[in-house]
């Protein structure tokens, strides 16, 4: 049998991919992909800049209202994500931004979104929580409708299981910038006539005659997620009271102490936020407290940190940017070819550059007063500008240097120095539970219990930090290849976390052999992951902890060689296919089965063979479905992973094989 045919197609093949990735490559030296969530932030920033007086230019209020128009679904609504059913709250939400842009109610867009409306059961009156605050801030709602969010909690006793600083660092830093500004009962007064005709176009009803404060705990029916708990609504309750009798030095008091923090998280992330959607409530927080106050107008700057426009779709704002994290994910795929070329080892230098200058290598001040961990050697999902470092980001940066510094092609480039690669594993170390899994930008503060008071209605398992599959496994890994490459650097506390890590993993398999995920979909994502970690542990590819794994991967693979998994089954939480094979998935299939099985095997030949099928002819994958998740219920589309997941899986094969 002649092999020269299939041997120089996927070799063909690869270089193509890898061409194609290459040409992706920023001047920075980094890749980034859109992270696509929704229009939620896009809606918000138009409400905060009309409300502080800096709205968008002709221009780019055009731009905007281009993403409403294409993100529009054929019924008239915006949805949680691209592939969701639409949602009161993005909806109504969209539809007042677009007023405030000029968009005149016969518009077309409107006109749908508005008819859909009206036909929800509870219409805009059940708008969750979020969205009830939003309208408040226009008159398009009453304050006594808000379930409380009292400034006064950042005052409670720091040792209460409860208090603030336990939560998820997404979640307090939301709710700080809510609290002050509900707190302020703030108000802005649009003028007359349009705020008299949104009243009329949002509502079935005459304004007046609506009793909010009965609404309280009414939401939309296809919005909620999580539902009020028994106990939130008893504790709601009787913080609506205490919005009527709260003495007013202690509500001064706690406003002041809000405002504090809200001051130090603009400048220690360079005005940025750990998100645009509590940069916005920064934002907004320091208009409240001051028109004139010395850090609004960089702080307005810094949201502009998180915007994203094209042609295609017009200008929007993602919900994280994905520098790092993209980055490390390409050097490693790039990394698996045994002799790059001078094209391939220049981009590797130039993505080295940029991560050293990433690194967090200064700590924030003061950190432990305003209830950070230490950031000190960690990199950001981000170019590091905001300085939140996470623990998986860290992991896949660290890995792919480690790469680097292996691979004989590289010797003799640049390197960080051993104190911060050393520093880099301390900081992964940092963010380990008790349990031996990880969390993202910090430990574990609190248990479980926390997510009976879960406010958010929309979105699950957003009250505390927990200990991730996927996290644990980035971590894992990247501490194994630290102790491989730097022995003398390495010291107990390294071996006993990577112990504790496989200990972890171990217990979280389920009996099917595969893996929950969290930040990705879903079972796929988190068993190529966990793949991945255990060879670098060690592991023999006869360990049953992999074979049962790679039993379970081989179970849903498609007649047609591909994988496919279906985003409702991080609502499920079972595994459901997609009706189309997707080249992310295939991809991250064919690297788990690739640490476990040779690459003659079957289902690993088969899944490469599609891959070659569906290829493009600039080298890369047509984007597909969504692929990733946060807090249970919001789907991510990451629009590189198309482009270097399958370049990883090729670029993998073709060195088992031994072909490049």
């Amino acid at each position: 049998m002649d092999r020269t045919k299939p041997v120089s197609k996927i070799e063909k093949a690869t270089q193509e991919a890898v061409d194609h990735l290459l040409s992706l490559q920023k001047p920075e030296g980094d890749w980034e992909g859109e992270m696509v969530w929704c229009t939620m932030i896009l809606a918000q920033a138009v409400l905060v800049r009309h409300i502080v007086g800096k709205p968008y230019s002709p221009e780019d209020s055009s731009k905007i209202i281009k993403h409403f128009s294409v993100t529009q679904a054929e019924n008239g609504t915006w949805g949680m994500h691209p592939e969701s059913q639409g949602y009161v709250f993005f909806t109504a939400l969209a539809y007042v931004a677009l007023r405030l842009l000029g968009v005149q109610p016969e518009d077309r867009m409107l006109t749908r979104a508005r008819n859909w409306l009206h036909q929800q059961p509870v219409g805009v009156k059940g708008i969750p929580t979020w969205g009830k605050f939003w309208l408040a801030l226009v008159g398009l709602y009453e304050y006594p409708g808000l379930n409380s969010i009292p400034p006064e909690l950042f005052l409670l006793p720091s040792w209460l299981p409860f208090h603030p600083q336990r939560f998820y660092c997404h979640t307090r830093l939301i709710y700080l910038g809510i609290a002050f500004i509900s707190g302020h009962r703030f108000r802005f007064e649009l003028p007359d006539d349009l705020r008299t005709s949104l009243r009329q176009e949002l509502y079935n009803e005459p304004y007046d005659q609506i009793d909010f404060e009965s609404l309280r705990h009414t939401l939309a029916p296809g919005d909620v997620y999580v539902p009020i708990s028994p106990i939130l609504k008893l504790i709601y309750d009787g913080l609506a009271l205490f919005e009527r009798i709260h003495p007013k030095k202690l509500r001064a008091k706690a406003l002041k102490v809000c405002l504090d923090r809200i001051v130090y998280e603009q400048k220690t992330t360079r005005y940025q936020g750990i998100s645009p959607v509590n940069g916005l409530l920064n934002t907004l927080s320091l208009f409240i407290d001051n028109p004139e106050h010395p850090e609004l107008e960089a702080s307005i700057k810094g949201v502009e940190a998180w915007r994203w426009e094209d042609d295609q779709e017009g200008l929007r704002y993602v919900g994280a940017r994905s520098n790092t994290w993209d980055t490390g994910f390409v050097l490693q795929a790039l990394l698996e070819l045994r002799t790059p070329n001078k094209t391939t080892l220049s981009a590797i230098e130039r993505a080295h550059e940029f991560l050293k200058q990433a690194q967090m290598t200064e700590e924030l001040p003061d950190y432990e007063r305003y209830w950070r961990d230490p950031a000190l050697g960690g990199w950001c999902f981000s170019n590091g500008e905001h300085r939140w470092p996470v623990s998986d980001c860290t992991a896949e940066a660290l890995s792919g240097l480690l790469m680097a510094y292996e691979h004989p092609a590289y010797e003799g480039k640049a390197r960080l120095a051993d104190v911060n690669l050393l520093q880099a594993a301390k900081f992964i170390i940092s963010r380990q539970n008790k349990d031996g899994g990880f969390g993202t930008y910090e430990k574990r503060r609190a248990g479980r219990l926390l997510e009976f008071i879960n406010p958010s209605e929309m979105f699950g398992q957003c009250m505390t930090e927990l200990s991730y599959v996927e996290c644990t496994a980035s971590s894992l890994a990247a501490l194994c290849h630290f102790r491989k490459q730097f022995p003398d650097l390495s010291d107990r506390a390294i071996d006993q976390s990577i112990e504790k890590a496989v200990h972890l993993l171990r217990k979280k398999q389920l009996p099917d052999g595969s893996y929950q995920g969290f930040w990705g979909i879903n079972y796929t994502y988190a068993t190529f992951h966990v793949a991945k970690a255990f060879r670098m542990t060690g592991m023999t590819q006869d360990d049953e902890v992999l074979t049962r794994a790679a039993r379970w991967l081989k179970s849903k693979q498609r007649e047609d060689g591909g994988w496919s998994e279906h985003y409702t089954s991080c609502l499920e939480e079972r595994y459901i296919e997609h009706p189309e094979t997707q080249a992310v998935m295939t991809s991250w299939a064919v690297l788990a089965l690739l640490e476990i099985l040779p690459p003659e095997d079957v289902a690993i030949t088969q899944g490469i063979q599609w891959l070659l099928n569906h290829q493009q002819a600039d080298g890369g994958w047509k984007n597909q479905a969504v692929n990733g998740v946060f807090f249970g219920a919001a789907m991510l589309d990451y629009r590189l992973y198309h482009t270097y997941f399958p370049v990883w899986a090729l670029t993998r094969y073709t060195v088992a094989k031994g072909e490049t």
